[in-house]
């Protein structure tokens, strides 16, 4: 049983007594970022519904190509093989040929003569084509391959058979130990979405709104196949069974639903122990100050011992340093994805392709601006 389904009523139920607490303040204090807005709540709920089906419907498209187990999986994996190889060489024709350019004349006398291409410039322009194309399909390839055997490597079936303990049971001592652990896991995919940039692509869709109520908290992932998340399912072996560690996902996700809210500001002596509104609008925030903080689930003592917490001070502007603009739902889920593609295919070597897919969002956004030759802004955080 999904606790997170199940309690599908009571997210509309509450959904509508905020917006009608927030309706009163707006009238009272005027409008502000937590007001529902029409098709921003439109957009987070149709994520919403997305990603309740996305584990239903992506496991089966990939099921043929997942290395291991898929009929096509070494037609994929030779795909990135290939397209790697011919990355690497059409980088090496393109190095030869800049180290061995020779200068064309760009005046005759007093008028200007029109650049004659040789035959090295012209290899040259055909090897970044190439390399262009070659250098997505071998991180498209490649990276579904990565993630999709990542993924089935760590099935809960598989894990639990691995088990040489005795079953911990289901008792309530059980369930808060999985719980506490499902929680220690939580804190570390989560603040690993926010620093490599594929995984943010994942996680971005959650942050892409400008808006911070509980429709917010709906606004969930549809592409966690294209992650490698710290499996919850090592804690298998340790006894917990696979339902267990259900129950404490449940439980967890079902708490990070009630903070995505403005009209509690203060839970006063809990703040230094749990995860709260207010740390986690802080979580949301675009300041300066606010990005990649406060990552914890339940509990907040973990960003404290790992030095990500923040408290909140100055007013939050939610959203992304470089936000969408959009209400699509294809355009939410997809364009980080998209962007990093695209950097993908601008790039010159293995080391910025690879940059641009495993360092943290900060560093393409000061890559782009270092290019652009301007000065890259000091924030971390990315998107669009």
């Amino acid at each position: 049983m999904d606790l997170t389904v199940v309690a599908t009523p009571g997210y509309f139920g509450t959904m509508y007594a905020e917006h009608k607490a927030l309706q009163r303040r707006a009238a009272e204090r005027g409008p502000s970022a937590a007001d529902y807005e029409p098709d921003d709540t439109k957009a987070s709920l149709t994520m919403g519904v997305l990603s309740l089906a996305a584990p239903f419907v992506v496991p089966k498209l990939l099921a043929p190509i997942v290395p291991g187990k898929g009929k096509h999986a070494t037609l994929l994996v030779a795909v990135a093989l290939g397209a790697v190889a011919v990355t690497t060489v059409a980088d090496a024709v393109i190095r030869r040929e800049e180290r061995d350019a020779i200068p064309v004349a760009q005046t005759f006398g007093d008028r200007d003569r029109p650049r004659l291409p040789n035959r090295a410039s012209r290899r040259s322009r055909w090897a970044r084509k190439v390399a262009q194309a070659s250098g997505v399909a071998s991180v498209l390839a490649g990276g579904v391959a990565l993630t999709t055997a990542w993924q089935s490597r760590w099935s809960p079936q598989r894990m639990w058979s691995k088990r040489k303990g005795r079953d911990l049971g289901t008792g309530p001592l059980t369930v808060a130990a999985a719980i506490l652990a499902w929680d220690f896991i939580y804190y570390w995919n989560h603040r690993f979405m926010h620093e490599s940039r594929y995984m943010w692509a994942v996680h971005v869709v959650h942050h892409s709104s400008e808006r911070y109520n509980l429709s917010t908290a709906l606004r969930q992932p549809v592409a966690d196949a294209l992650g490698t998340f710290v499996p919850y399912t090592w804690l298998c072996p340790l006894g917990f069974r696979p339902s267990v560690i259900e129950t404490a996902r449940g439980i967890n996700l079902l708490y990070q639903y009630w903070i995505h809210t403005d009209t509690i500001r203060s839970l006063g002596r809990l703040e230094a122990i749990l995860n709260t509104p207010s740390h986690h609008r802080v979580h949301h925030g675009r300041n300066r100050q606010y990005i990649d903080r406060n990552h914890g689930s339940i509990l907040i003592v973990w960003d404290r011992l790992f030095g990500t917490h923040e408290r909140e001070d100055e007013t939050v502007v939610y959203g992304l340093t470089k936000n969408v603009d959009s209400y699509n739902p294809g355009r939410i889920a997809t364009h980080e994805h998209a962007d990093i593609l695209r950097d993908v295919a601008g790039s010159t070597s293995w080391r910025e392709r690879l940059s641009y897919v495993l360092r943290g969002p900060g560093w393409a956004y000061a890559r782009h601006a270092e290019r652009a030759g301007g000065e890259a802004p000091p924030l971390t955080r990315v998107a669009g």
